[in-house]
């Protein structure tokens, strides 16, 4: 049973209405935990003093930002405090945008939001804004920061999606392999063929479709050896990437494997 992580109510001109959040994505990564080799036991760290050598004791420990190499600016809870966001369970829905204009880089993490105690004005909100076909901008602060997020009807509720602000962004501007694409040159049959390979792929979009498979051999592979099995892999060889590609001859090749994948 999902536990909710946040309630509150969404708040937009004087209409307040309650509702939890509850995260709407369950990482599947595998953990692994350090042991030593020698007989198996966990492998336990120790916060040690850089110049001593000397373990810290948990209450000596204060944070501090590296100003310059090797000296740091000392901050305690209490400088902290004065600094947190006022202490809020509103979701201020500040603007209603179309969902188009927000560049997918933004988003970084999804809430399912749930009614708590008025379902009418819940589902009226989700009507309205499917109609709309708009989607809310709002800032809600939760574990002490603030933060901005989407709220966006989805299948007759409402899912919060996190976002990330603008200047957390990297620049395409700084990445300097992008400066060679400035002289690049694309002839018409080559764009044509790229054309041809984008259409032969096109198909609908069916999530439940792609898989971690690393995750998926990685859990297989703990089991067999946790029931002692034989593990003779086969290495496959990574590309080399000193290969010279004929850009045209691997379109029209791709273009054929892929016709010849649709029509089996």
């Amino acid at each position: 049973m999902p536990r909710a992580i946040w309630s509150g109510s969404i708040s937009f001109g004087l209409v307040n209405i309650p509702v939890k959040l509850y995260s709407a994505i369950s990482e599947k990564s595998v953990r692994f935990n350090q042991i030593d080799r020698r007989n198996g036991a966990r492998i336990r760290q120790q916060r040690v003093n850089a110049e001593t050598g000397d373990e810290v004791p948990t209450d000596e420990i204060v944070k501090g930002f590296e100003v310059a190499r090797g000296h740091y600016v000392q901050v305690t809870e209490e400088d902290l405090a004065g600094l947190a966001p006022r202490a809020s369970r509103s979701i201020d829905l500040a603007a209603f945008v179309d969902l188009d204009e927000i560049d997918p880089v933004f988003f970084d993490g999804a809430y399912h939001v749930a009614p708590e105690k008025a379902p009418k004005a819940y589902a009226l909100l989700v009507a309205a804004m499917e109609k709309s076909h708009k989607v809310g901008i709002a800032r809600f602060v939760m574990r002490s920061k603030e933060y901005v997020a989407v709220l966006r009807p989805k299948d007759g509720t409402l899912l919060l999606s996190m976002m990330v602000y603008a200047d957390e962004l990297v620049p395409a501007t700084v990445i300097p392999e992008f400066e060679e694409l400035a002289d690049i040159e694309v002839s018409d049959r080559e764009l044509l063929m790229a054309d041809q390979l984008i259409e032969s792929l096109s198909d609908r979009f069916e999530p439940e479709s792609y898989r971690d498979t690393y995750r998926e051999q990685l859990l297989d592979l703990i089991d067999r050896k946790s029931q002692g099995l034989d593990l003779t892999a086969e290495l496959t060889p990574a590309p080399s990437g000193d290969t010279v590609i004929d850009l045209m001859a691997a379109l029209e090749a791709s273009v054929a494997a892929a016709r010849a994948a649709r029509s089996a």
